[in-house]
């Protein structure tokens, strides 16, 4: 225990590896130390903290006992070394400046809500922050979105560019304050600041001052473009219907529902039903967008919700101010709602600079508040939902990225570029996998670009050159194509829903082979079809397909994707073929004839009608035929609707299991006879989605019950943007576990293609273990 032989005295050297920096480790071990009278120092190096601590024996054993549970809330200690070191006398303990030799292990904290003491401190008019909009203390505020390079000071920072004042200064040097090295610690006097500009780029208010007259604006009706933690907001009040509705038609968003920021989780009451589990993330310190359900009727007294928020929508997108400047426009506003939505042009990335946002959101807002701390990092709201107690991520970003997966294992480092949709991308270092913020949909120029920047960021700050890239199998995707373009480097293709499924794998720990059960939109397959409904027996590296749907035309391709009616059809002539128009033609003629029979023709011919196993699509031919969404204007819309319209009821609509060759088939065509039959009865589109959802989930545990006596696995993976569905993910993961299986799901990461990164960085890894 005492290498140096002197009884009753020790001293160790302590190695925290985890998220200890920035976020008020090192005062904790500082105040700790000193209560138990301890010698040593403290200092951040590039793997995290070190701390070198003597004295008497009993104390240092308490003070390694207490050190984790008495961390920082916002500290995550992954690993503490002990290494005993010869005892020799120490003054004092200090903390000393940060060591920037070594290679980069430290793990970086993402931004965090305003913690309870700031609020205060905002609102106190004896405080010397009082309204200051970027207030924040060791245990809130920002941090991934300002870090240029590591270890976190702030000369790493977008900090730099503001010296602080002698009280900053102050605060930041003392042990006992709440700011004790807390990197953007500022004030009105040596901080950022705001302003506010019309379209034209003319000054309109300053400081204080400017908040007060962007609440004036919002409560006339305006559009307010928000630069805040991760990118710019476009902002109106929620209530008011003719602006949202201006909003929607500026922005080019037909349909697809905003998000609302509430003033206080009594209102978010009013307007939503929250469980318990809903109220710990609306209130936990990443603060995330979370789907709730809609009351039929607000309670009295609640904020009014304009019906163009989410129309036709039964759950809203809610959450609350997460940063000062947030809590400050809510102050004393007439209005206690706002439409918070990412500021950005239709499809394109959310924007961070404020010229881009003169240039690409003059059309749309009618005024810009602006401030002058630059975001290094883009970084969109996260997405949440609860399903059976639990968080599922919709999309992981704000106040979740950048702590890392961590994986069973140490291994190589290998970069997954993500697919095409709901693009993230994945770096690996040790036994950490580094997903990275929503990237978006990777299908114009600005997008690609910002793809590539959070590429080379993610390398810098781990400090790591990968030694493999795995991208998609489809050939068309740019993620694809990049990494293609890069000859300097080996590359391997994963199958998309192999890579879907080795993504749980890798987030649950889980060492050999399982089932898996994919179902998505659609995905390239290896026999260069379209598949979305897979049955997959994957392990590591090596996968393979042991069933599928039954497959359906989709005519148009791409075009059948957001004309759920072309579905419809397809499905209507896979029943009846030739004889479709005559035996169908009751629900065939709700459609344009023109147009009906071109796309006939189409399935007659097999023209532009790839064949797909696509559970997406089988969603959206359901949805067509109960008459509830014929066009979509935003992904996954028809699917949305056909889960939101489900009524109680217990029936359930057949399909068949099938054997074809070597390959299990889930027919779905049963289950498409009784969808028909019961539009043609008139039965109402929520009895049909419910009998719908009871008969496909059926189908497939009996589909994974066949799997299991053939294989005798009894471990099933689930993924796939379909599981995003709360319904249909709840009933299988319950039958299956009522059936004796183990069932992995997502809990870190979403379901849907953001998680594509992350199990091509599982399989990548477990292919080079096969090369050694």
């Amino acid at each position: 225990m005492n290498p140096s032989g002197e009884r009753g005295l020790r001293r160790v050297r302590v190695q925290v590896d985890g998220i200890v920096q920035g976020v008020g480790f090192r005062p904790t071990v500082y105040q700790l130390a000193r209560s138990l009278d301890l010698a040593g120092r403290v200092r951040n190096d590039s793997e995290g903290v070190e701390i070198e601590v003597a004295g008497p024996e009993d104390r240092v054993a308490e003070f390694l006992r207490r050190l984790p549970r008495e961390a920082p809330p916002l500290a995550k200690i992954v690993r503490m070394d002990v290494e005993e070191r010869p005892y020799s006398p120490v003054d004092g303990f200090l903390i000393q400046a940060s060591e920037r030799t070594g290679s980069r292990t430290t793990l970086i904290s993402p931004d965090v809500s305003i913690c309870d003491d700031c609020l205060r401190e905002l609102f106190d008019p004896h405080d010397r922050r009082f309204r200051y909009p970027f207030i924040n203390c060791t245990n809130c505020g920002p941090r991934y979105t300002i870090i240029r390079d590591i270890p976190y000071d702030r000369d790493k920072t977008t900090m730099v560019s503001f010296p602080m004042c002698p009280a900053c200064r102050a605060e930041y040097e003392n042990p006992r304050d709440r700011r004790f090295h807390a990197q953007p610690n500022a004030c009105w006097e040596c901080g950022p600041t705001v302003w506010l500009e019309d379209p034209e780029g003319r000054r309109l208010a300053e400081r204080d001052a400017a908040v007060r007259e962007t609440i004036r604006l919002l409560s006339e009706g305006k559009i307010a473009a928000v630069k805040g933690l991760g990118g710019f907001h476009l902002a109106v009040a929620a209530g008011d219907e003719e602006a949202v509705a201006r909003l929607r038609r500026r922005k080019i968003r037909e349909e697809k529902p905003f998000a609302v920021m509430f003033s206080s989780l009594e209102d978010i009451r009013g307007v939503c039903r929250v469980s318990p589990e809903e109220e710990a993330l609306l209130m936990s310190r990443e603060r995330p967008i979370v789907l709730l359900a809609r009351r039929p009727e607000p309670k009295p007294g609640c904020p009014p919700v304009a019906p163009s928020v989410a129309p036709g929508n039964r759950f809203l997108g809610a959450f609350l101010p997460y940063t000062p400047l947030h809590a400050l426009l809510f102050r004393d506003a007439p209005y206690r709602a706002l439409v918070m939505t990412s500021g950005n042009q239709s499809d394109e990335p959310i924007v961070t600079e404020d010229q881009t946002a003169r240039e690409r959101l003059r059309g749309i807002a009618d005024a810009f508040l602006f401030h002058n701390r630059d975001i290094y990092i883009r970084c969109d709201d996260s997405v949440v939902r609860s399903a059976r107690g639990k968080p599922r991520p919709i999309r992981r970003a704000r106040g979740y990225v950048p702590v890392p997966v961590v994986l069973r294992e140490p291994g190589p480092t290998v970069l997954g570029v993500g697919g095409e949709l709901k693009n993230t991308v994945c770096l690996t270092r040790g036994r950490y996998a580094f997903l990275s913020q929503h990237v978006g949909d990777l299908e114009n120029l600005e997008t690609l670009r910002a793809f590539e920047h959070t590429i080379d960021h993610l390398k810098r700050i781990l400090e790591v050159r990968p030694e493999l890239i795995v991208h998609d199998l489809h050939l068309d995707y740019l993620s694809t194509q990049w990494a293609e373009a890069r000859t300097d480097l080996p590359r391997l293709a994963v199958q998309h829903h192999h890579a879907h499924i080795a993504s749980v794998a890798a987030e649950r720990g889980w060492n050999g082979p399982v089932l898996g059960v994919a179902l998505d939109g659609t995905g390239y397959g290896a026999d260069g079809t379209l598949w979305g409904g897979e049955f997959l027996w994957v392990d590591g590296a090596r996968y393979e397909r042991l069933g599928r749907f039954s497959r359906l035309p989709l005519p148009g391709g791409e075009k059948a994707i957001k004309e759920p009616w072309r579905m419809a059809v397809a499905a209507l002539w896979s029943l009846a073929g030739e004889e479709a128009e005559r035996v169908h033609d009751d629900i065939l003629s709700r459609w344009p004839e023109r147009q009906r029979r071109v796309v006939l023709r189409m399935l007659q011919k097999g023209f532009n009608s790839p064949l797909s196993s696509s559970c997406g699509r089988l969603f959206d031919a359901v949805s067509s035929l109960a008459g509830l969404r014929d066009r979509i204007t935003y992904e996954g819309q028809a699917a949305v609707e056909l889960e939101q319209a489900l009524e109680p009821d217990s029936g359930a609509y057949e399909a068949r299991l099938v054997k074809e060759e070597d390959l299990w088939v889930l027919d779905t065509l049963p289950l498409l006879e009784e969808t028909v039959r019961d539009v043609r009865r008139g039965v109402r589109p929520g009895l049909v989605s419910a009998r719908f959802h009871n008969g496909l989930a059926r189908a497939v545990v009996r589909m994974v019950e066949i799997l299991r006596e053939e294989t005798g696995l009894s471990a099933v993976a689930l993924s796939g943007g379909v599981f995003q569905n709360v319904y249909l993910s709840g009933k299988v993961e319950q039958e299956l576990e009522d059936r004796g299986f183990e069932v992995l799901v997502h809990q870190e990461v979403p379901p849907n293609d953001a998680c594509i990164a992350l199990g091509q960085v599982h399989v990548g890894r477990e292919y080079l273990k096969t090369l050694t």
